[in-house]
């Protein structure tokens, strides 16, 4: 009988192990200085990258609670009343666990799912990275103001040095945690803000688990490669027909060069306009060989998009529909720029995003 009883106690154990939480419960512990009444707000970021409210909560002797169902992990954000910064959670179902101070959100701790503990990881060593960094900022002060040009040019290759650990330690984060939520996120990010090759995005992508991949998230890195494979290096740039400054419909097939520079761009993106001079120097130094340039504006007013051109002297061609990230920039798959596509006499792409000699480089080699 003892060991029919013990039998059965087993089997309910695992039983109870193996079934998945139906829902999820985050336990927050907030300290400080707290007035009575304050509340927590669980967020996340709509279509457009805008915080909308979720749930709401109050603070009772520094505990609040959310709860609810969650289909797959999702990244939230926590704020509080009058309190600056947030705690960012990824929403799971099961048991999550958030310990903060007011005055300094940035330093929560957080555990009790597999995402979040995972997360947690991420974090310690993310955090040694920024302290590095702010301490090196910190020196850099300092030496600017006692003119001190030898310890300044030091602190900079250092900070440099400190930037290209800090890719790397993302980049080993992701190889080594394929199942990590987070992992989806940095992928995500440097697709979108174009810090790694296209091959690079790709190949970490599926590395990453099904359960990943088949995440919202993994579903929008896996579209974006998908339409990245439709204008890579290698394959004909797909045509276009847009308005002109004056109203004219051009298509880029009717000012294809010997080598042509698709140029998306926009008077209000600053990395553009800091870079226009550079296109203008190679424009004026190799039009006459060959050298074509079509600027796609991205812009929302055509009256911006008129002056930056006569501000920065762009006399060459140039197309908008003035419609923010448009249907050209869909087509191109540009979600960020400035954005570049280089093409040969054929209109094939051979290269993408140059900029500064590394442009000029190719443009001389194409023309040879």
């Amino acid at each position: 009988m003892k060991k029919l009883l013990a039998a059965f106690v087993i089997a309910a154990t695992i039983m109870s192990c193996s079934q998945k939480p139906e829902g999820f419960e985050i336990q927050g512990t907030l300290s400080g200085d707290l007035e009575e009444g304050i509340q927590a707000f669980l967020r996340k970021r709509n279509d457009e990258g805008r915080f909308i409210n979720l749930d709401t909560a109050i603070v009772v002797d520094g505990k609040y609670s959310f709860s609810g169902q969650q289909e797959e992990p999702e990244i939230h954000y926590i704020f509080f009343d009058a309190a600056r910064g947030n705690i960012p959670v990824i929403v799971e179902n099961g048991n999550i666990e958030i310990t903060a101070q007011r005055d300094s959100l940035g330093y929560f701790k957080i555990k009790g799912t597999l995402q979040n503990e995972l997360f947690s990881d991420f974090l310690e060593g993310s955090r040694a990275m920024s302290y590095r960094a702010r301490t090196m900022t910190t020196d850099m002060r300092r030496a600017a103001a006692d003119n001190d040009t030898v310890q300044m040019n030091s602190l900079r290759e250092e900070y440099t040095e400190l930037q290209e650990e800090a890719k790397e330690f993302e980049l080993t984060y992701v190889r080594e945690n394929p199942n990590a939520y987070i992992s989806a996120l940095i992928i995500e990010k440097a697709q979108q803000q174009q810090l790694l090759p296209e091959s690079e995005i790709k190949s970490m992508y599926e590395g990453l688990t099904p359960e990943m991949q088949g995440t919202e998230i993994g579903k929008r890195i896996k579209e974006k490669i998908d339409k990245g494979d439709k204008v890579t290096i290698g394959v004909k740039a797909p045509n276009f027909t847009a308005p002109t400054p004056s109203g004219d419909e051009l298509a880029l097939n009717d000012v294809l060069g010997k080598v042509t520079i698709v140029d998306f761009w926009a008077a209000w993106c600053r990395p553009c306009r800091a870079e226009n001079p550079n296109v203008v120097r190679i424009y004026n130094k190799y039009k006459d060989q060959g050298l074509s340039i079509l600027g796609v504006s991205l812009d929302r007013k055509a009256e911006d998009w008129k002056q930056a051109i006569k501000d920065d002297g762009l006399e060459w061609n140039h197309v908008s529909n003035v419609k923010y990230f448009d249907e050209i920039a869909e087509l191109y798959n540009v979600d960020a720029i400035p954005a570049t596509f280089i093409l040969d006499k054929d209109g094939m792409i051979v290269a993408k995003n140059l900029r500064g000699p590394a442009l000029e480089d190719k443009i001389v080699e194409l023309l040879q």
